[in-house]
């Protein structure tokens, strides 16, 4: 792990804490923070059965975790919403609305199978613009970028985009038609489409193409239906496939039968960065023999972060998955990580923010057991979802984002 730039953990006391996981990791320019259920930190429990009690707890710990580090909402640039019901979307959005006074961040809202406490209806995790850096990085006072533009779908709760630094951060996208605000007609691969040409027309609208996106989220309804997906990806992304994590949705609004999420690499930089061609910053895509060949990238990085796909309990010898039960799996999954990691003279302490899919979400105990001996120093933001389903009937899933404090070189 480099030292040239050092990754900041912290906790507050006015959050509630974890013992596998950091409230919140800072590298560099932005902030990541550990998903949030509605626990009350003085009492360690679950408030109350209403969404929208649940939602505000959510979103005061957020702004507690926030504030501890000197920080304010408007710093946030993407929240992520995990909901046991989709009908409760409007009633959190409701409260969400509430927390910010400027410019609301990017959103990405998805129904899941399950929370890690069984009286939880809501889940929040949260990434924050983080000007000054972390040392020894001079403090910068840059300017998060939020826009739209006519050609996408545009929400009353969110930006099509925000910008900060050299990341941008898209909203997730559904396969809705930005003329009409309907869905489109067709089974997946139409909506997938639409999603794709909702996500280009973003990126075009900021001078971005599609060879510019580092990771993309897929929430699919059928997980069934990844393989008719993943086709219609390939027609996007024909020279260079981004990194990319498949999870299973209980619902997604407005009945979607697929979502997805992007993150952008933002060469140009936000004010006072000096503007500069996008291709001056090389996004760097690596894959490794010691892990599971896909049909994307193992992992992508871009300036002083590294996007690192899902990976299932896969062993890389055999393209089968391993004997036993979750432990097993969750090893496994882990190990791959720990390999595309290595492969790219990283080590898993370099790690800020890991996110979990577990087929059980009952299991959750065993995968931190094992979870927890893949790290020597402070543990990374977390979260953690339940799911119907997992790619070839595994238990567990696993993605991670990693520091790249060496960042990326310029085109020569």
């Amino acid at each position: 792990m480099s030292s040239k730039i050092i990754k900041n953990s912290r906790n507050t006391e006015n959050a509630p804490k974890s013992s596998v996981s950091t409230q919140t990791v800072a590298f560099s320019h932005y902030n990541n923070i550990s998903a949030q259920l509605p626990i009350d930190p003085k009492t360690g429990k679950i408030i109350g059965n209403d969404v929208k009690e649940q939602a505000k707890r959510c979103l005061n710990n957020i702004k507690a975790i926030v504030e501890s580090i000197d920080h304010v909402m408007d710093d946030v640039v993407k929240i992520t919403v995990f909901l046991k019901n989709i009908s409760d979307l409007e009633a959190v959005n409701e409260v969400y609305t509430t927390f910010f006074q400027g410019s609301r961040p990017t959103q990405t809202i998805v129904a899941v199978a399950a929370l890690p406490m069984t009286d939880a209806l809501v889940q929040m995790d949260a990434l924050i613009s983080n000007g000054e850096g972390t040392a020894p990085q001079a403090p910068c006072a840059l300017v998060k970028v939020s826009r739209n533009t006519k050609n996408a779908p545009k929400s009353s709760v969110s930006k099509q985009t925000v910008a900060f630094s050299h990341y941008n951060n898209l909203s997730a996208q559904l396969p809705i038609d930005p003329k009409t605000g309907e869905l489109v007609t067709g089974g997946v691969k139409e909506q997938t489409e639409q999603c794709l040409n909702n996500i280009k027309a973003i990126l075009e609208s900021i001078d971005h193409v599609m060879n510019d996106v580092v990771k993309t989220t897929i929430f699919l309804k059928n997980i069934s239906d990844v393989e008719a997906v993943n086709e219609v990806c390939a027609k996007f992304f024909p020279n260079y496939v981004p990194a990319r994590t498949v999870v299973n949705a209980l619902a997604l609004p407005m009945d979607a039968l697929v979502q997805i999420d992007t993150a952008v690499s933002h060469g140009d930089g936000t004010p006072p960065q000096l503007p500069e061609d996008t291709s001056l910053l090389v996004i760097e895509a690596n894959n490794t023999e010691n892990a599971p060949k896909a049909s994307y990238s193992h992992t992508v990085a871009f300036s002083h972060y590294n996007h690192i796909s899902g990976q299932l309990p896969i062993d890389p010898k055999t393209g089968k998955m391993v004997a036993g039960g979750v432990k097993e799996q969750a090893e496994q999954c882990l190990k791959n990580i720990r390999a595309i990691v290595e492969s790219v003279d990283h080590d898993m302490d370099d790690t800020v923010k890991i996110n979990i899919a577990l087929k059980n979400i009952e299991d959750i105990d065993a995968v931190n057991e094992v979870y927890t001996t893949f790290f020597k120093g402070d543990l990374p933001a977390r979260t953690v979802v339940g799911v119907s389903a997992i790619s070839m009937d595994a238990l567990v899933q696993i993605d991670a984002v990693l520091s790249n404090c060496e960042g990326t070189p310029p085109a020569k």
